[in-house]
């Protein structure tokens, strides 16, 4: 884990890499981890690792004292266009999964994912973005097609 957390090691990203497929037989094995990961994503400008972090960081309930950071960096990076696809797409599902604990952010994750669709879409964007809308909108007992005509 230390490695994948040194910028300075060149092909540092593979130990952040490798950290995501051991977490796929191993998932208990990187909880205790995720307080040190958010803080480092908060220093990284590592698109690789940003994304496998953010991945690994989905999986599971952002810890409460770093909600309001993980927030605000996620939305800083799901709405930067020039973040790499992957890594808004992950920024995006942790705004989602915090939002099931903080329901009043709903509707303006709503509101944020359908403007990123309509001004700085990718196939990755809509798919996910139309997904996550769509479990938003039953949660609000609205229809997703007949509000946006999207599938």
């Amino acid at each position: 884990m230390n490695i994948s957390m040194d910028d300075k090691l060149e092909g540092s990203w593979r130990a952040s890499w490798l950290i995501s497929k051991i977490h796929e037989t191993y998932p208990d094995q990187l909880e205790p981890w995720l307080d040190q990961i958010i803080d480092f994503l908060q220093k990284t400008t590592d698109s690789s690792k940003k994304r496998e972090f953010l991945k690994l960081i989905s999986y599971y309930p952002v810890p409460e004292e770093k909600t309001a950071l993980m927030l605000d960096y996620c939305i800083r990076h799901f709405t930067s266009a020039s973040e790499p696809v992957a890594v808004r797409v992950h920024a995006m599902q942790i705004l989602f999964n915090i939002s099931e604990r903080e329901p009043e952010l709903k509707h303006e994750l709503i509101q944020l994912i359908e403007h990123e669709i309509e001004y700085h879409s990718s196939a990755g964007i809509k798919s996910r973005g139309s997904k996550l809308l769509r479990k938003l909108y039953r949660q609000q007992g609205t229809d997703y097609k007949s509000v946006n005509n999207r599938v």
